[in-house]
């Protein structure tokens, strides 16, 4: 299971209240992304619920794909956002909260530990298969991106 499908909204009783409808938990689910996507009922959240979410629409959902936001950027981009929180020195806990803070997400820390650690493990898995390959630069960069993710 990808870290995307593990990431909800918080406060997502009181967002559905405030729409006045349905939606997901889960922060990457289809009707989630079409809301944020489209636009659907946005005056109706409250000021700073709305610029949380207008922040993750503009970070996330920008792109020019004619399947957006189902053609994977949104996820891809949102693991990329994880991986510099913590490539800046942020543990699990800092990062939980951060997404917290900047977008009204949330996830288990132990979720965002275990998808950090398997981060560095393809990293070793990659630079394995470079040194193999006799690419030095691919081995190198794997190398550099391990250490930034290990802190």
């Amino acid at each position: 299971m990808a870290i995307t499908d593990k990431i909800y909204v918080k406060n997502h009783r009181q967002i559905a209240s405030q729409l006045e409808r349905s939606i997901p938990k889960g922060a990457f689910k289809g009707a989630t992304l079409d809301l944020l996507f489209t636009g659907d009922g946005m005056e109706k959240l409250d000021e700073a619920t709305r610029e949380k979410v207008l922040d993750f629409a503009e970070d996330f959902l920008d792109c020019d794909c004619d399947n957006n936001p189902y053609c994977g950027h949104p996820e891809e981009k949102f693991i990329t956002y994880l991986l510099e929180l913590r490539a800046q020195g942020l543990g699990p806990d800092a990062i939980v909260d951060t997404m917290s803070a900047e977008y009204m997400l949330y996830a288990y820390s132990g979720d965002v530990l275990s998808f950090l650690d398997s981060a560095i493990r393809e990293l070793e898995a990659v630079e394995s298969l470079a040194e193999v390959e006799g690419n030095r630069e691919a081995a190198r960069r794997a190398r550099e991106a391990k250490r930034e993710l290990s802190g």
